[in-house]
């Protein structure tokens, strides 16, 4: 029982050890994704004014925009990031070739169209950035709380209850032990007082003249012994 005490006490230290971990990763994303919402903001502003200046001047090109572009020039590749054994989704941005540059020159208006590519793509990695970030807080959110559990668990029911066990064994191993003791006690004093009497009777027989003690022979003296001869 006190294996399992002392594996139930490192198991405890192990998952409060993760859970810190996880807890500190979890507060450096959460500062990432404010500072990314707040970038967000800013960067889909200068997009949005840079789309209305890009149609004051060439208007309405959506129609043609979608004739010249015939697959995604930005694309988004997942990974995986370990964090005390949790396995985080992150999410990339990468160029798949070059855009499409046929309508540069369009109505005068290819450096507002470069200006409003730019602008999205950076508005796009953004987005892709602040996707990583908050799938990587909810999956840790989840990881924390059962961890959390887990330390509860075992801090509040698996020790004690463990504990308790240990204690009662010792209670009454201590209980064994004193009755034990107990036990020789009476045995002794028993024997002692059976001793006592028989010394008693033993003595009353020897003032009476009915007991005779019997020296026994030292078989340490020198003496010789008589020879004895057999005819």
């Amino acid at each position: 029982m006190k294996t399992r005490l002392k594996g139930a006490q490192t198991g405890r230290n192990l998952l409060k050890k993760k859970a810190d971990a996880l807890t500190i990763r979890f507060r450096q994303i959460l500062k990432r994704i404010i500072e990314t919402k707040t970038l967000m903001g800013t960067v889909m502003k200068e997009a949005a004014f840079s789309l209305a200046e890009a149609k004051f001047t060439m208007g309405d090109f959506s129609q043609q925009i979608l004739q010249n572009v015939n697959k995604a020039s930005i694309k988004v590749k997942a990974k995986k990031d370990n964090v005390a054994g949790v396995q985080l989704p992150i999410f990339e941005s990468f160029k798949d070739g070059n855009p499409p540059m046929d309508l540069t020159g369009l109505s005068r208006g290819g450096q507002q169209m470069k200006k409003l590519r730019d602008n999205y793509e950076k508005a796009i990695e953004v987005l892709i950035d602040l996707a990583s970030l908050q799938t990587s807080f909810i999956a840790l959110d989840d990881v924390i709380k059962i961890t959390n559990r887990r330390v509860n668990a075992i801090e509040h029911v698996i020790i004690p209850k463990i504990e308790n066990t240990v204690n009662y064994i010792i209670s009454e191993l201590d209980e064994m032990e004193r009755e034990e003791f107990f036990r020789l006690k009476k045995v002794q004093e028993k024997n002692r007082k059976l001793k006592a009497a028989e010394d008693k009777k033993r003595q009353e027989l020897k003032d009476q003249g009915l007991l005779k003690e019997v020296d026994a022979p030292n078989l340490l003296a020198d003496e010789e012994d008589t020879d004895i001869l057999f005819k």
